[in-house]
């Protein structure tokens, strides 16, 4: 017989795997599909348009298929088809030599693994809810396999090219169908109804986008994840310029994740001490320092602090963002919260982002952060209002039955 402490190990070890693997996929997926683009021949107008548009679209796709998985309560096996479906794409986008079929299948891919995020997260979520596990010792392997794939993938593209982009990508997908299959199954809980209505006749996000918490919520969390616009898309070429080598780019970009990292090992006694909100407003306070100091390419002894502050502006802002969903939004709606979550601050928002920090960044360089400080502060002022105004309700009840 299994016992509690068993049973919450257990749990803890297979959601951290998938977040491993999944993370592999990202870690692989973010840099190299570029370099496997333009090894492909594409241009780079049109390698741009391959990597912006699943941003802006996967608002029409993963808060859809979150809301079905909510309904159901099979979030495990919504995510484990998509997963299979990424190994189908993949090797369809290995294929295509031409533009058009390279947009199709790179889009659909992306959908795909956006749309699993929400819901690795809302499984998550369950064991925090259920088992009293701390969500970011689970989240934490995810970082750092991450930084593994980037460098394991780097070295792999220097031996074999760019052509290898592509493959290294499928390994990725390859990982998440096998540690989709490995995630505990399914369950039910009291709290969790499932309505009697049809999927399209759902209030879900109209009860959800309708709370003017929670879409400021979104304002606030969103707008701190995409005033990392500059720093994701420019970051590198900026201390390039500034004359740093390779290998200080790597080590500086390996201090934020460490940050972050640090940061996840202790997120429930974070958010135990800090509260979720008041972890968003602090990340929003420390992207208006950050992102101030970079405006003015800073000598490197600055940029190390400046680069632990990542712990904060990225590691913060999701913690609290996991932990004001679990703590305000009714159970049959979490998966779908998490991807109105996910769509804002890894999609619109951060798409919209990386087009203003394009815009200022050919006119003026570094000064393209002023712009991501001009977005934090917004958000820090969504954040202190919901600090103000914030209600002891959960939002968004229930569908009728």
């Amino acid at each position: 017989m299994v016992s509690g402490d068993d049973a919450k190990r257990s749990f803890a070890m297979r959601v951290a795997l998938f977040y491993g693997a999944l993370f592999v996929f990202y870690g692989m997926h973010t840099p190299f599909l570029p370099v496997w683009l333009n090894w492909r021949g594409l241009s780079a107008g049109e390698i741009s348009t391959v990597i912006a548009a699943p941003l802006f679209l996967r608002v029409f796709v993963s808060p859809v298929v979150a809301m079905a998985a909510d309904r159901s309560g099979a979030h495990r096996r919504y995510l484990v088809l998509l997963t299979w479906l990424t190994i189908a794409l993949v090797l369809a986008l290995a294929e295509s030599a031409s533009f058009w079929p390279v947009l199709l299948f790179a889009i659909a891919l992306m959908l795909c693994n956006s749309t699993i995020m929400p819901l690795i997260e809302t499984i998550a979520v369950t064991g925090v809810r259920y088992r009293g596990l701390d969500y970011g010792q689970m989240r934490l392997w995810g970082s750092l396999s991450f930084v593994a794939a980037n460098f394991i993938g780097g070295l792999m593209i220097y031996a074999f090219g760019g052509g290898a982009g592509i493959w290294l990508i499928a390994f990725g997908c390859v990982l998440t169908v096998a540690a989709g299959h490995f995630l505990p199954p399914d369950e039910r809980f009291e709290d969790a109804i499932k309505p009697a209505l049809p999927l399209w006749r759902s209030s879900v996000l109209h009860d959800l986008l309708s709370q003017k918490q929670f879409c400021l919520f979104l304002v606030a969390a969103g707008l701190v994840m995409a005033a990392h616009a500059t720093f994701f898309t420019f970051g590198i070429l900026l201390w390039e310029k500034q004359g740093l080598s390779a290998a200080w780019c790597g080590t500086l970009w390996a201090v934020g994740v460490f940050a972050e990292v640090m940061l996840f090992s202790v997120s429930g006694r974070a958010v135990a001490r800090i509260g979720s909100l008041r972890l968003i407003a602090l990340a929003a306070l420390a992207s208006i320092v950050r992102w101030s100091g970079m405006a003015f390419e800073p000598p490197l002894a600055a940029l190390i602090p400046l680069q632990l502050l990542h712990g904060a502006t990225y590691g913060a802002c999701h913690i609290g963002a996991i932990h004001f969903i679990h703590e305000n939004v009714a159970r049959d709606k979490q998966g779908t919260a998490q991807s109105l979550y996910a769509t804002m601050a890894a999609g619109v928002a951060l798409g919209a982002a990386t087009l203003v920090a394009g815009w200022i960044y050919v006119r003026a360089g570094s000064l393209s952060y002023l712009g991501m400080v001009a977005i934090s502060m917004v958000a820090l002022g969504a954040a202190l209002w919901l600090l103000r105004n914030r209600s002891g309700s959960t939002m968004a009840a229930a569908d009728p039955v």
